[in-house]
């Protein structure tokens, strides 16, 4: 990530730029974290969005439909739950981190 200075018709702003390919990789990075760590059934993302809770830590025993994190996405807070009962065995994002749809969220045996 790297910070610039743009003046826009006489206003300074500090505008923080992030390179594509920063993103994919700590994305990929974060998957494959997530999948040599957990076992079980894996929690996607059903929407781009950001995380702006996570409700569990790895160990956590949950009960289906029980709320496991808050995505927002679209200025709406998504609950996402828990499918099945069991244990949480990974959790691949922490709050504030930008996710897309399909990437990995955490993992339940």
């Amino acid at each position: 990530m790297k910070k610039y200075r743009v003046n826009v018709n006489g206003t300074s702003y500090e505008v923080e730029i992030e390179l594509v390919d920063e993103i994919n990789t700590a994305q990929s990075e974060r998957k494959a974290e997530a999948k040599a760590a957990g076992e079980g059934e894996q929690v996607t993302s059903p929407m781009p969005g950001t995380i702006l809770d996570v409700k569990v830590k790895v160990g956590d025993s949950v009960k289906k439909g029980q709320v496991l994190m808050v995505l927002e996405a679209m200025k709406m807070e998504n609950e996402i739950m828990a499918g099945t009962d069991g244990t949480v065995t990974s959790v691949a994002v922490s709050k504030g981190a930008s996710v897309g749809t399909g990437d990995m969220l955490l993992t339940i045996k």
